[in-house]
């Protein structure tokens, strides 16, 4: 198998508790296959309206979305698995959502070792400032997805007034306020291509160059470094699945997963990032992918 899977088990709250009869999977054939986290759906998706928000959708003011989980259920199960092992993964993406998670989050962290655990909140799509700050306060992982800002951009608005939108992909918010990000894909409902994610999150436009703010992206000062762009698809994201001590950039005695690209993608202008194509990939140094010559 030419992969790394770091998995989740899905949370079904109609089930019985089963945190404390499986045993997580870690390093599995040759550290291959790890199956440590659990993942829990709080509320449902902001373009389908179902994002849990404080306040009302601005283009549909009868609802404010829903809670997939009653919260007794996310402060029940949330420290028990924790308590037995187990990384929480939980899907949240309106303030509402988001709120309630960490609630929960700092209920069950009290008087523990946070970076034993590493709870992620995945999505963290929209989040009040004072969520942001207790995020960071926390040590909660906010697990973000950068192409979902260039495809929610163009209705973004509409969906959450022009106050309120300011605080939807904030991801410069985020680390101004100590929290701890990775980037992921979203895939199959974005693209897999992490160089799509990468240039999303360093120009918030789209590919072809345009926002609904112009060229210099949307929301521009949200956008991150080239660094900490990197960061957040390598070791950071190693952080947040615990095997940043053998995985995530290339040093002695860490696993030589890496990739070699036809571009620098941290100097050339930012237009040609996408152009940029993935010549070898290798696993443990082994080479697993090369582009036809």
């Amino acid at each position: 198998m030419h992969l790394r899977i770091y998995g989740m088990s899905f949370f079904d709250e109609n089930k019985a508790y089963w945190g404390n009869t499986t045993t997580p999977i870690i390093g599995a054939g040759n550290d291959r296959l790890t199956a440590r986290s659990v993942k829990i759906f709080a509320d449902g998706a902001l373009r389908t309206g179902g994002a849990a928000l404080h306040e009302p959708y601005t283009d549909n003011p009868e609802t404010n979305g829903f809670m997939r989980l009653d919260p007794d259920i996310l402060f029940d199960y949330i420290p028990k698995f924790l308590r037995d092992g187990w990384q929480v993964n939980v899907h949240a993406i309106g303030d509402r959502a988001n709120g309630i998670v960490l609630d929960a989050f700092e209920a069950s962290l009290k008087g523990v070792n946070v970076t034993a655990l590493r709870p992620r909140l995945e999505h963290a799509q929209i989040m009040t400032v004072e969520d942001m700050k207790r995020l960071g306060r926390l040590g909660v992982i906010a697990s973000v997805q950068p192409t979902h800002a260039i495809s929610d951009m163009w209705y973004a608005q509409d969906r959450l007034g022009p106050e309120r939108v300011k605080l939807l992909y904030a991801f410069r918010s985020l680390i101004d306020n100590d929290a701890r990000i990775t980037l992921g894909s979203d895939f199959p409902v974005e693209t897999m291509n992490p160089l799509s994610g990468f240039y999303a999150a360093i120009t918030r436009v789209s590919p072809d160059g345009a926002s609904p703010h112009g060229p210099g992206g949307w929301f521009p000062e949200q956008r991150l470094t080239r660094q900490e762009a990197l960061r957040g698809m390598t070791i950071d994201a190693a952080y947040a699945s615990f095997t940043e001590r053998t995985l995530g950039s290339l040093e002695i005695g860490k696993r030589a997963d890496y990739v070699v690209l036809s571009r620098d993608i941290m100097t050339i202008p930012a237009s040609e990032i996408l152009n940029t194509k993935v010549l070898i990939t290798a696993l443990d140094g082994e080479v697993v992918y090369q582009e036809d010559t």
